[in-house]
Protein backbone atom coordinates (compact mmCIF):
# COMPACT_ATOMS: atom_id res chain seq x y z
CA UNK A 1 0.00 0.00 0.00
CA UNK A 2 1.60 3.53 -1.33
CA UNK A 3 2.53 6.23 1.87
CA UNK A 4 -0.04 9.31 2.39
CA UNK A 5 0.80 12.81 2.68
CA UNK A 6 -1.45 15.87 3.80
CA UNK A 7 -1.89 17.22 0.75
CA UNK A 8 -5.47 17.81 -0.85
CA UNK A 9 -5.22 17.74 -4.32
CA UNK A 10 -8.56 19.22 -6.17
CA UNK A 11 -9.40 17.31 -9.06
CA UNK A 12 -11.69 18.13 -12.53
CA UNK A 13 -12.82 15.10 -13.97
CA UNK A 14 -14.96 17.03 -16.52
CA UNK A 15 -11.58 18.48 -17.22
CA UNK A 16 -9.06 15.12 -17.09
CA UNK A 17 -8.22 12.64 -19.19
CA UNK A 18 -7.84 8.65 -18.85
CA UNK A 19 -5.10 6.34 -19.77
CA UNK A 20 -4.74 2.84 -19.28
CA UNK A 21 -1.44 2.14 -16.77
CA UNK A 22 0.07 0.23 -19.85
CA UNK A 23 0.16 3.61 -22.38
CA UNK A 24 1.01 5.92 -19.39
CA UNK A 25 4.14 3.44 -18.53
CA UNK A 26 4.88 3.07 -22.54
CA UNK A 27 8.21 4.62 -24.22
CA UNK A 28 5.94 6.28 -26.88
CA UNK A 29 6.23 9.76 -24.77
CA UNK A 30 10.29 9.55 -25.02
CA UNK A 31 11.83 12.17 -26.37
CA UNK A 32 8.66 14.50 -26.63
CA UNK A 33 8.83 18.20 -26.22
CA UNK A 34 6.21 19.54 -23.60
CA UNK A 35 3.67 20.94 -26.46
CA UNK A 36 3.93 17.66 -28.40
CA UNK A 37 2.81 16.03 -24.53
CA UNK A 38 0.45 18.43 -24.53
CA UNK A 39 -1.13 18.06 -28.18
CA UNK A 40 -1.16 13.94 -27.67
CA UNK A 41 -2.85 15.19 -24.31
CA UNK A 42 -5.52 17.39 -26.45
CA UNK A 43 -5.94 14.08 -28.93
CA UNK A 44 -7.11 12.00 -25.82
CA UNK A 45 -9.33 14.79 -24.32
CA UNK A 46 -11.11 15.77 -27.86
CA UNK A 47 -11.59 11.69 -28.03
CA UNK A 48 -12.71 10.98 -24.37
CA UNK A 49 -15.10 13.96 -24.75
CA UNK A 50 -17.02 13.24 -27.71
CA UNK A 51 -16.05 10.13 -29.95
CA UNK A 52 -13.80 12.32 -32.34
CA UNK A 53 -9.99 13.15 -32.52
CA UNK A 54 -10.71 16.76 -34.18
CA UNK A 55 -10.02 20.22 -32.55
CA UNK A 56 -9.24 23.45 -33.27
CA UNK A 57 -5.33 25.21 -33.10
CA UNK A 58 -7.00 27.98 -30.35
CA UNK A 59 -8.90 25.20 -28.28
CA UNK A 60 -5.36 23.17 -27.74
CA UNK A 61 -3.94 26.36 -26.89
CA UNK A 62 -6.34 28.34 -24.48
CA UNK A 63 -6.34 24.88 -22.42
CA UNK A 64 -2.70 24.67 -21.95
CA UNK A 65 -1.97 28.53 -21.79
CA UNK A 66 0.16 28.55 -25.34
CA UNK A 67 0.36 31.97 -26.51
CA UNK A 68 1.80 31.71 -29.80
CA UNK A 69 1.23 28.16 -31.74
CA UNK A 70 2.07 28.98 -35.64
CA UNK A 71 1.26 26.16 -38.37
CA UNK A 72 5.00 25.72 -38.18
CA UNK A 73 4.82 24.20 -34.80
CA UNK A 74 1.33 22.60 -35.53
CA UNK A 75 3.54 20.72 -39.01
CA UNK A 76 6.38 19.98 -36.26
CA UNK A 77 4.20 19.08 -33.31
CA UNK A 78 1.79 16.30 -35.27
CA UNK A 79 5.00 14.98 -37.67
CA UNK A 80 6.57 13.95 -34.09
CA UNK A 81 3.60 12.23 -32.67
CA UNK A 82 2.26 10.55 -35.81
CA UNK A 83 5.86 8.85 -35.10
CA UNK A 84 4.59 7.37 -31.68
CA UNK A 85 4.71 3.82 -31.21
CA UNK A 86 4.04 1.16 -28.28
CA UNK A 87 6.64 -1.31 -27.68
CA UNK A 88 5.38 -4.46 -26.62
CA UNK A 89 8.71 -6.82 -25.38
CA UNK A 90 8.30 -10.72 -24.69
CA UNK A 91 11.89 -11.51 -23.84
CA UNK A 92 10.92 -15.23 -22.63
CA UNK A 93 9.28 -15.75 -25.98
CA UNK A 94 12.27 -14.21 -28.21
CA UNK A 95 9.60 -12.33 -29.42
CA UNK A 96 8.41 -8.01 -29.53
CA UNK A 97 5.91 -5.64 -31.81
CA UNK A 98 4.99 -2.43 -32.05
CA UNK A 99 1.96 -0.63 -32.70
CA UNK A 100 2.03 2.72 -34.25
CA UNK A 101 -0.69 5.19 -31.78
CA UNK A 102 -2.05 6.88 -35.16
CA UNK A 103 -3.47 6.12 -38.62
CA UNK A 104 -3.70 9.52 -40.19
CA UNK A 105 -3.64 13.29 -39.61
CA UNK A 106 -4.57 16.22 -41.04
CA UNK A 107 -4.47 19.82 -40.34
CA UNK A 108 -6.12 22.55 -42.60
CA UNK A 109 -6.83 26.44 -41.47
CA UNK A 110 -6.43 25.81 -37.30
CA UNK A 111 -8.27 22.08 -37.47
CA UNK A 112 -6.56 19.47 -35.99
CA UNK A 113 -8.07 15.87 -37.19
CA UNK A 114 -6.16 12.50 -36.22
CA UNK A 115 -7.06 9.39 -36.43
CA UNK A 116 -6.58 6.31 -33.81
CA UNK A 117 -5.00 3.12 -34.75
CA UNK A 118 -7.83 0.84 -33.59
CA UNK A 119 -5.57 -1.04 -31.53
CA UNK A 120 -5.54 1.70 -29.12
CA UNK A 121 -8.90 2.05 -27.97
CA UNK A 122 -8.80 0.09 -25.57
CA UNK A 123 -6.06 2.22 -24.02
CA UNK A 124 -8.22 5.48 -23.78
CA UNK A 125 -11.74 4.61 -24.30
CA UNK A 126 -12.66 1.11 -23.24
CA UNK A 127 -11.26 1.36 -19.93
CA UNK A 128 -12.07 -1.67 -17.48
CA UNK A 129 -8.94 -2.17 -15.12
CA UNK A 130 -6.05 0.27 -13.60
CA UNK A 131 -5.76 3.82 -15.27
CA UNK A 132 -4.54 6.71 -14.65
CA UNK A 133 -6.11 10.03 -14.46
CA UNK A 134 -4.51 13.55 -15.06
CA UNK A 135 -6.53 16.87 -14.93
CA UNK A 136 -5.27 18.90 -17.85
CA UNK A 137 -5.70 22.02 -15.28
CA UNK A 138 -2.95 20.52 -12.99
CA UNK A 139 -0.63 19.29 -15.88
CA UNK A 140 -1.10 23.08 -17.53
CA UNK A 141 1.15 24.32 -14.90
CA UNK A 142 3.88 22.21 -15.82
CA UNK A 143 6.79 24.08 -17.82
CA UNK A 144 9.22 21.16 -17.83
CA UNK A 145 8.83 17.72 -20.38
CA UNK A 146 10.19 16.61 -17.67
CA UNK A 147 7.77 16.92 -14.76
CA UNK A 148 5.17 15.85 -16.94
CA UNK A 149 7.25 12.42 -17.58
CA UNK A 150 7.44 11.14 -14.42
CA UNK A 151 4.16 12.34 -12.91
CA UNK A 152 2.90 10.21 -15.77
CA UNK A 153 5.34 7.11 -14.82
CA UNK A 154 4.84 7.38 -11.22
CA UNK A 155 1.12 7.34 -11.12
CA UNK A 156 0.93 4.57 -13.25
CA UNK A 157 2.22 2.84 -10.38
CA UNK A 158 -0.21 2.27 -8.91
CA UNK A 159 0.09 1.02 -5.07
CA UNK A 160 3.46 1.46 -4.99
CA UNK A 161 5.22 3.95 -2.87
CA UNK A 162 9.19 3.53 -4.28
CA UNK A 163 10.81 1.98 -7.08
CA UNK A 164 14.73 1.60 -7.75
CA UNK A 165 16.25 2.66 -11.04
CA UNK A 166 19.36 2.70 -12.74
CA UNK A 167 20.76 6.07 -13.89
CA UNK A 168 20.71 5.04 -17.59
CA UNK A 169 17.13 3.72 -17.15
CA UNK A 170 16.33 7.49 -16.08
CA UNK A 171 17.66 9.08 -18.01
CA UNK A 172 15.98 7.07 -20.61
CA UNK A 173 12.59 7.60 -18.88
CA UNK A 174 13.13 11.31 -19.53
CA UNK A 175 14.71 10.99 -23.31
CA UNK A 176 17.71 12.77 -22.45
CA UNK A 177 20.15 9.26 -22.67
CA UNK A 178 22.28 10.97 -25.60
CA UNK A 179 22.85 14.14 -24.31
CA UNK A 180 26.89 14.21 -23.14
CA UNK A 181 27.19 16.64 -20.28
CA UNK A 182 24.17 14.23 -18.51
CA UNK A 183 26.28 11.04 -19.22
CA UNK A 184 29.34 12.39 -17.49
CA UNK A 185 27.88 15.02 -15.01
CA UNK A 186 25.36 12.91 -13.01
CA UNK A 187 25.18 16.56 -10.35
CA UNK A 188 24.30 18.29 -13.74
CA UNK A 189 21.67 15.58 -14.88
CA UNK A 190 20.04 15.80 -11.11
CA UNK A 191 20.21 19.79 -11.50
CA UNK A 192 18.53 19.85 -15.14
CA UNK A 193 16.36 17.35 -15.22
CA UNK A 194 15.45 15.31 -12.21
CA UNK A 195 15.33 18.05 -9.69
CA UNK A 196 12.98 20.46 -12.07
CA UNK A 197 11.00 17.55 -12.24
CA UNK A 198 10.63 16.62 -8.27
CA UNK A 199 10.38 20.22 -7.85
CA UNK A 200 7.35 21.36 -10.34
CA UNK A 201 5.66 18.20 -9.08
CA UNK A 202 5.69 18.83 -5.56
CA UNK A 203 4.30 22.12 -5.99
CA UNK A 204 1.24 21.48 -8.01
CA UNK A 205 0.42 17.81 -7.75
CA UNK A 206 -1.03 15.34 -5.11
CA UNK A 207 2.41 13.58 -5.10
CA UNK A 208 5.26 14.56 -2.95
CA UNK A 209 8.28 12.79 -4.25
CA UNK A 210 12.04 12.32 -2.99
CA UNK A 211 14.76 10.56 -3.47
CA UNK A 212 18.52 8.70 -2.01
CA UNK A 213 21.06 8.18 -4.51
CA UNK A 214 22.34 4.49 -5.05
CA UNK A 215 26.46 4.40 -5.44
CA UNK A 216 29.56 2.26 -6.19
CA UNK A 217 32.34 4.11 -4.37
CA UNK A 218 31.63 7.89 -5.45
CA UNK A 219 30.23 6.72 -8.52
CA UNK A 220 26.01 7.46 -8.56
CA UNK A 221 24.48 4.47 -10.15
CA UNK A 222 21.21 4.62 -9.87
CA UNK A 223 18.22 6.23 -7.07
CA UNK A 224 15.29 5.16 -5.34
CA UNK A 225 12.78 7.74 -6.29
CA UNK A 226 10.46 7.37 -3.52
CA UNK A 227 6.85 9.54 -2.88
CA UNK A 228 3.71 9.49 -0.99
CA UNK A 229 0.11 10.36 -2.23
CA UNK A 230 -2.37 13.20 -0.90
CA UNK A 231 -5.93 13.03 -0.81
CA UNK A 232 -7.77 13.74 -4.78
CA UNK A 233 -10.95 15.20 -4.10
CA UNK A 234 -13.55 16.18 -6.90
CA UNK A 235 -13.92 19.66 -8.07
CA UNK A 236 -17.39 21.35 -8.61
CA UNK A 237 -19.02 20.41 -11.43
CA UNK A 238 -20.63 22.33 -13.74
CA UNK A 239 -24.20 21.54 -12.91
CA UNK A 240 -23.35 22.63 -9.46
CA UNK A 241 -21.76 25.95 -10.44
CA UNK A 242 -24.40 26.73 -13.02
CA UNK A 243 -27.07 26.23 -10.49
CA UNK A 244 -25.16 28.34 -8.21
CA UNK A 245 -24.40 31.25 -11.07
CA UNK A 246 -28.33 31.10 -11.33
CA UNK A 247 -28.98 31.52 -7.81
CA UNK A 248 -26.80 34.86 -7.55
CA UNK A 249 -28.31 36.04 -10.91
CA UNK A 250 -31.66 35.42 -9.04
CA UNK A 251 -30.75 37.98 -6.22
CA UNK A 252 -28.76 40.03 -7.78
CA UNK A 253 -32.25 40.65 -10.52
CA UNK A 254 -34.36 40.95 -7.21
CA UNK A 255 -32.07 42.57 -5.16
CA UNK A 256 -33.62 46.31 -5.07
CA UNK A 257 -37.15 44.39 -3.67
CA UNK A 258 -35.35 42.57 -0.79
CA UNK A 259 -33.72 45.95 -0.07
CA UNK A 260 -37.27 47.59 0.14
CA UNK A 261 -39.13 45.34 2.78
CA UNK A 262 -41.69 47.38 4.97
CA UNK A 263 -40.91 45.85 7.66
CA UNK A 264 -37.67 47.05 9.90
CA UNK A 265 -37.00 43.47 11.09
CA UNK A 266 -36.87 41.53 7.94
CA UNK A 267 -35.13 44.25 6.11
CA UNK A 268 -32.16 43.88 8.58
CA UNK A 269 -32.23 40.26 8.05
CA UNK A 270 -32.42 40.48 4.68
CA UNK A 271 -29.35 42.52 4.45
CA UNK A 272 -27.68 39.89 6.40
CA UNK A 273 -28.85 37.03 4.26
CA UNK A 274 -27.51 39.25 1.06
CA UNK A 275 -24.41 40.03 2.52
CA UNK A 276 -23.93 35.93 3.36
CA UNK A 277 -25.02 34.86 -0.66
CA UNK A 278 -22.41 37.74 -1.79
CA UNK A 279 -19.71 36.20 0.40
CA UNK A 280 -20.09 33.05 -0.93
CA UNK A 281 -20.40 34.33 -4.15
CA UNK A 282 -16.82 35.55 -3.57
CA UNK A 283 -15.33 32.24 -2.31
CA UNK A 284 -16.82 30.14 -5.40
CA UNK A 285 -15.13 32.44 -7.34
CA UNK A 286 -12.09 31.08 -5.78
CA UNK A 287 -12.57 27.57 -7.00
CA UNK A 288 -14.75 24.78 -4.81
CA UNK A 289 -14.91 21.16 -4.29
CA UNK A 290 -17.88 19.26 -5.06
CA UNK A 291 -18.50 18.39 -1.53
CA UNK A 292 -18.08 22.83 -1.07
CA UNK A 293 -20.43 22.99 -3.96
CA UNK A 294 -23.07 20.89 -2.66
CA UNK A 295 -22.87 22.52 0.84
CA UNK A 296 -22.77 26.18 -0.74
CA UNK A 297 -25.91 25.11 -3.15
CA UNK A 298 -28.00 24.26 0.25
CA UNK A 299 -26.73 27.58 1.99
CA UNK A 300 -27.24 29.84 -0.58
CA UNK A 301 -30.73 28.29 -1.63
CA UNK A 302 -32.19 28.25 1.89
CA UNK A 303 -31.49 32.27 1.91
CA UNK A 304 -33.06 32.72 -1.36
CA UNK A 305 -35.67 30.63 0.01
CA UNK A 306 -36.26 32.95 3.04
CA UNK A 307 -35.62 36.37 1.17
CA UNK A 308 -38.47 35.60 -1.01
CA UNK A 309 -40.72 34.75 1.61
CA UNK A 310 -40.37 38.05 3.10
CA UNK A 311 -41.14 39.57 -0.49
CA UNK A 312 -44.29 37.25 -0.06
CA UNK A 313 -44.92 38.52 3.61
CA UNK A 314 -44.41 42.51 2.37
CA UNK A 315 -47.37 41.72 0.12
CA UNK A 316 -45.04 41.33 -2.91
CA UNK A 317 -45.37 38.54 -5.88
CA UNK A 318 -42.51 36.57 -5.45
CA UNK A 319 -40.07 35.76 -8.69
CA UNK A 320 -39.18 32.37 -7.43
CA UNK A 321 -38.71 30.27 -10.20
CA UNK A 322 -35.04 27.75 -9.65
CA UNK A 323 -35.27 24.41 -9.52
CA UNK A 324 -33.07 21.64 -8.43
CA UNK A 325 -33.97 17.98 -8.18
CA UNK A 326 -31.07 16.73 -5.61
CA UNK A 327 -31.66 13.11 -6.64
CA UNK A 328 -29.88 14.01 -9.69
CA UNK A 329 -26.76 14.95 -8.03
Amino acid sequence: MGRKNTKKQVINYQNSIKKSNELSMAELNYGLTLNQMQLFAFAIFSTQQNGKTEFKKHEFQKKFEIEQYRTDDAFEDSEKIMDLKVSVKEPEKDAFKFINVFMEMEYEKGNFKFEWNPSMITHILELKQRYVITDLEVASHFKSRFSWRLYDYLRAHFGYWHIEITKEELMKLFGVSEVLSYQKGTAHFKRRVLDVAIKEINQYTELEIWYTEQKVGNKIIGFVIQWSTGERVSAATEKQLSLLRELFEEVDKNLFDYLSLKNVEELDQARRYIIEIKEMEKSIKKGVTSQEASEAIKEVKGNYDLLENMLENDGKVSARDIYYNWLED
